[in-house]
């Protein structure tokens, strides 16, 4: 199984507003950015874009380390709330549930790769967390007219 690393990010000024998000993949010798954005959206939905647009990039499965700086994406695979929302029906325990069918084509990525998910600080001393922020903004500055 092809080892992959991958960082992700997501920007957005106002929330909804104007967002990017972006991605760095790494395997062996070979380095890869992907990223893109919406005129109106969310942070939260573009850190589950980075992360689904990276992963959905691999065309067999994988064993990935993935580092992000949402905790809230961190948290929701690793502590099993991404598996308690697939079986209430994509639904919280205290009701609805944002962002439904991003978190289901992120849940069928899981299911096709090995993914380990890392909590990385953002904003800090991590170079590839920070280009991957800088892509991101970059694409949300291109909708919000800078």
């Amino acid at each position: 199984m092809d080892k992959v690393t991958i960082y992700t990010d997501g920007a957005c000024s106002g929330n909804p507003g104007p967002g990017g998000w972006a991605a760095v993949l790494l395997s062996g010798e070979h380095q890869k950015e992907i990223s893109g954005g919406e005129a109106s959206t969310t942070n939260n939905r573009m850190e589950l874009l980075g992360v689904i647009n990276a992963l959905e990039l691999l065309k067999r499965p994988c064993q990935v380390t993935l580092y992000t700086d949402s905790q809230y994406i961190e948290r929701a695979v690793n502590q099993g709330w991404l598996r308690s929302w697939r079986a209430r029906g994509w639904r919280r325990k205290d009701g609805e549930l944002k962002n439904p069918e991003l978190w289901q084509r992120l849940d069928k990525l899981l299911a096709a790769h090995t993914v380990t998910f890392r909590w990385v600080k953002g904003h800090a001393e991590n170079d590839l967390n920070n280009r991957c922020d800088a892509l991101a903004v970059a694409e949300r500055d291109k909708y919000a007219g800078k």
